[in-house]
């Protein structure tokens, strides 16, 4: 069975963090490098996660009480946590799920005297044109923070110039992985010393806590092959359990109890030191071929089922979705047939406070619903991505629910389609 996706570390970049785990340069020698590495304009901060971050500036912030952040609607469950956690209130602006792109009606629709700041997440792999949702902040005098987690690509890209911040992830399952850590592009120099002083004080993560992590996943990237899987999936199968949230467990990075104490934490040396290792070691042609294969499977499903994303201006394919009339019916075909498709437990879609329903998600809602994510890793053949794709034909015709409001109106690179001519793109 080909896996859902596989872990983008090599084994010597493992063998690097274990030796780091027993000896490496000081943390704030390497932290400083990373940063330096990162922006020459000094406007970088390398921490835990980008959950760890987001926290980090929303205490710096200090934002009213019941201020409003406006976020794009699919987003990870743990991004709306932290929101709520420091008394704000999280609003959902609805996606034009083609684009995977935030809805600039849905922008103008939501924003009252209370709200504060905007939160556009990259998802898939994708990358949103920033430019049209900037010149709504600033008109309205709002923070743009930009999540990236999902949308690292090497280039360069540190964030839209007008962006306010910019987080990138570098977890277990993320693009370049270094099974932690991430990296804020702050502009605000003021904001930017504030997060470092208020850091300095947080818990460092032990050495050990980050071997026994390098452990875990040399394991999974071990036992993460074509017969191991089938012969898990076979025997969940047989005791009647359903290994796709035993898989979904295993990948989860802050899972259980004590979120926020895990959460606030400094990354240790040996996991900064691989980090630094993965950005200065950055594998283009690696993303290259995942992007290339994403364009080819698209090939093979011939238009044959939606997909979300379909239209981004830009993407790299960091995970592969598409529509289901009856998403467990496809994933058992995809199972039987050898491909570890999944609908995944991490995205949610962003509910809307009491009192203003009108600002429910719903295209977004419809579209994860029914939303699954294929297989697809790097070293798949052709002719496994073509049986793939010939198993989605067969089983998932395209949908004909209706999907998308007629009247809504969308960030669009096409002139003169729902939107107007004047609005630039980045």
């Amino acid at each position: 069975m080909w896996v859902r996706k596989r872990i983008d570390i090599g084994w010597s970049d493992i063998a690097f963090g274990i030796a780091k785990s027993l000896w490496s340069d000081r943390r704030a020698d390497i932290q400083q490098r990373i940063e330096q590495q990162w922006s020459h304009d000094n406007e970088a901060l390398a921490c835990l996660s980008v959950r760890t971050g987001f926290d980090l500036l929303l205490k710096v912030l200090q934002l009213p009480p019941n201020s409003e952040v406006l976020m794009s609607a699919v987003t990870i469950g743990g991004m709306v946590r932290i929101v709520e956690k420091h008394g704000l209130t999280p609003i959902p602006i609805d996606l034009d799920m083609e684009r995977l792109a935030p809805k600039i009606d849905a922008f103008r629709d939501a924003i009252t005297p209370a709200t504060k700041a905007i939160v556009v997440a990259h998802l898939f792999g994708s990358r949103v044109p920033m430019q049209p949702i900037i010149e709504i902040a600033r008109q309205h005098n709002l923070l743009v923070i930009e999540d990236c987690a999902q949308a690292f690509t090497g280039d360069g890209y540190e964030g839209h110039p007008e962006s306010d911040v910019a987080m990138f992830s570098f977890g277990a399952i993320k693009t370049s992985t270094a099974l932690g850590g991430a990296v804020l592009s702050v502009r605000d120099s003021n904001i930017l010393a504030k997060m470092r002083q208020v850091y300095e004080d947080y818990p460092v993560l032990s050495r050990f806590a980050y071997f026994r992590r390098l452990l875990k996943y040399a394991v999974i990237k071990e036992i993460s092959t074509r017969w191991f899987l089938g012969a898990v999936a076979q025997v969940s199968r047989w005791l009647g359990r359903d290994h796709d949230g035993l898989a979904n467990r295993v990948a989860r990075g802050f899972a259980g109890p004590r979120f926020f104490e895990k959460i606030r934490q400094q990354p240790s040396a040996p996991m900064l030191a691989v980090l630094e290792r993965r950005i200065r070691l950055f594998d283009q042609h690696r993303l290259d071929l995942r992007a290339a294969r994403g364009r080819l499977l698209v090939e093979f499903l011939n238009g044959s089922v939606v997909r979300p994303g379909a239209d981004a201006e830009e993407h790299t394919h960091w995970v592969f979705p598409i529509l289901a009339d009856e998403p467990r019916r496809l994933m058992e075909k995809l199972w039987l047939a050898g491909f570890d498709a999944t609908q995944g437990q991490s995205h949610c879609v962003i509910e809307p406070p009491d009192g203003r329903e009108e600002l429910a998600a719903s295209e977004a809602q419809k579209w994860i619903a029914k939303t699954v994510f294929l297989p697809f890793t790097t070293d798949m053949p052709v002719e496994s991505l073509q049986r793939m794709a010939e198993v989605v034909r067969e089983e998932c015709p395209r949908p004909v629910v209706p999907l998308v409001d007629s009247d809504s109106q969308t960030v669009d690179s096409h002139p003169g389609k729902n939107q107007p001519s004047t609005v630039a793109q980045q």
